[in-house]
This record gives C-alpha cells, structure tokens and sequence, in this order.
C-alpha cells in the first residue's frame, strides 16, 4: 500500500510517504507566513524519482488544532490532487503530541484504512474537511 501524509502547525511542515514497508520522510521549519513549497517536499521524499501521484492508494493529513490555515492549505491541497486522481482523502485526527509528524498520519491512516470498508464515505474527499474542537471566532471589520 502506498499512503502521501502531510502535517503541518503553520511553522513546521513534514510530509511522508509509505511505499509497501519503506517510509520516507522530510520535515523542516518555516516562517509562519511562508507557505511550503510543496515541489521541494515531494522531491525530498522520492516524487517523480520512486512513485508519481498516480500510484498512491491514499492521502492524509492531520487535522491539526494548532494553525487553522496551514491545515485548511493542506486540505485544500491534497483535496485537490485526490479528486483529480479519484483517490481516497482522509483526516487524521491530531494527537496532543509534540511528536506527531507525517509518519505518525500515515501510519494511522494505514491502519484505519485497512480496518473498515474502502468504499467507505469516510474516504470520499468531499467529506475529509478539518474539524475544530471549538468554534473559530471572527472579528468583523466594521465594529
């Protein structure tokens, strides 16, 4: 089975893929405004060189609590690919763990994938949107 993850908190980004029983992965540390280039992260985890988009059975990301905009960016992101490539999305909830990189997605996603029906909606990118443990609070402008 072969999984792409992503994770990021808005200043740190990694991004894994698991090709059958071989994980690569790539992390590095950013400005808060800078957006990732993603080019640079698929390249160092073997893109183009060990597997192309196409091959992967199924993305992930985690549903991270700590930047609402990374995470919608990487949503947006990955959604995009899974539905041109009609490939299954999923949204890895974000463990309290200072720890939790892409591997850690994968791994789970992996592992939820393969215990439950893949025709499953839970897959279906359409439904794999973040969830946030409370609601966003917007200021508006005109106040």
């Amino acid at each position: 089975m072969k999984i792409l993850a992503i994770k990021t908190s808005g200043d740190h980004t990694s991004v894994c893929v698991i090709l059958n029983d071989e994980i690569n992965s790539f992390s590095m540390t950013h400005d808060r405004k800078e957006r990732p280039d993603w080019n640079l992260f698929l390249t160092n985890i073997g893109h183009k060189r060990t597997f192309s988009l196409k091959d992967i059975d199924l993305f992930a990301y985690a549903n991270s609590q700590d930047s609402y905009t990374a995470t919608r960016t990487v949503a947006s992101y990955l959604k995009g690919i899974a539905v041109a490539l009609s490939k299954p999305l999923m949204a890895v909830a974000e463990e309290d763990n200072k720890n939790f990189e892409a591997d850690i997605v994968a791994k789970i996603a992996k592992k939820n994938f393969l215990a439950v029906d893949k025709n499953c909606e839970q897959f279906d990118p359409n439904n794999a949107n973040p969830l946030y443990k409370q609601e966003s609070t917007f200021k508006k402008l005109d106040e």
